[in-house]
């Protein structure tokens, strides 16, 4: 089984309606469309590009006003999945449920569906300066190109949350991110290699670039996509399959094909999944069943 994904270095700037909003996003989705990829992947918080329109009377709109936009958001990105019939993770959205910010993903399936998954481990920036709430529990999404988990930014570098992804069946982890400098950056991109090999995964990452200089926390951004393999004989010798060029606006897409994880976790040079110490510590797939 292959799969065909694309991420999206996702560039930021000033707009002025919805409607550029609208067709920046179909400039992506069409591109990817032309490279016959199945799933598209947005990196998390483009949607703050919103907040840059500003108000009717010209006042500047903080993260408070963003749950404003969601109706639009999700009808716009459920059209994209269903006229292209392409999975979209459309990166993260901010939502207000019963007075409490979220920062959510959001999975758009060909047939109409969406599903989420909220944001599980939330940053000092986002807890003090946005007053967001942590997501309540993991999710895994049945595709049918497979089985996936959407964990977004900070989650990948908790193994913690990534081991349960797998032992809930997950082969491909959408990692949604948004990160302002070259630390940030890097934290999340060693990680997600990190995770790949501890658990024979795919990783497919992006993250957002260029400058919202009207909002808050949004002014830099300093991002690349890449798709992260582990690391064995069938696979690049550095888990790289595939990286965009730091900073630029542009995508990137390869094929995963699953039958190689299949394969190094039963036949590879290190079987990292199945030599887990389990009677040293927590076994996530008998939780799982368990549970």
């Amino acid at each position: 089984m292959k799969i065909r994904v694309s991420a999206v270095q996702y560039h930021l700037h000033t707009i002025r309606s919805f409607e550029d909003f609208a067709k920046q996003c179909e400039h992506y989705i069409k591109t990817a469309q032309e490279f016959g990829a199945e799933f598209v992947l947005f990196p998390e918080f483009f949607t703050t590009q919103l907040l840059s329109i500003g108000s009717e009377q010209g006042t500047t709109l903080t993260i408070n006003e963003l749950p404003g936009f969601t109706d639009q958001y999700r009808s716009l990105f459920s059209n994209f999945a269903k006229d292209t019939n392409m999975h979209i993770i459309g990166g993260t959205h901010v939502i207000n449920r019963e007075g409490r910010l979220y920062n959510v993903a959001h999975l758009f399936y060909p047939d109409g569906r969406i599903e989420e998954q909220a944001k599980l481990h939330i940053t000092p920036t986002e807890v003090h300066e946005w007053n967001m709430s942590p997501g309540e529990g993991l999710q895994v999404f049945d595709t049918e190109k497979g089985r996936i988990a959407v964990l977004t930014c900070y989650d990948i570098e908790f193994p913690e949350i990534v081991r349960m992804a797998k032992a809930k069946g997950a082969d491909v982890i959408f990692c949604p991110s948004c990160t302002d400098d070259r630390h940030g950056f890097h934290r999340v991109r060693y990680t997600s290699h990190a995770r790949a090999i501890e658990n024979q995964v795919y990783v497919v990452l992006t993250g957002t670039i260029g400058s919202l200089p009207t909002v808050d926390f949004m002014r830099a951004n300093f991002g690349q996509a890449a798709v992260i393999t582990p690391n064995d004989i069938p696979f690049p010798p550095k888990g790289i399959m595939v990286e965009g060029e730091l900073n630029d606006d542009m995508i990137v897409t390869a094929d995963l094909d699953l039958s190689l994880l299949y394969e190094v976790r039963e036949r590879g040079s290190v079987t990292t999944w199945r030599d887990r110490r389990t009677d040293l510590y927590i076994d996530w797939e008998k939780e799982n069943i368990e549970g």
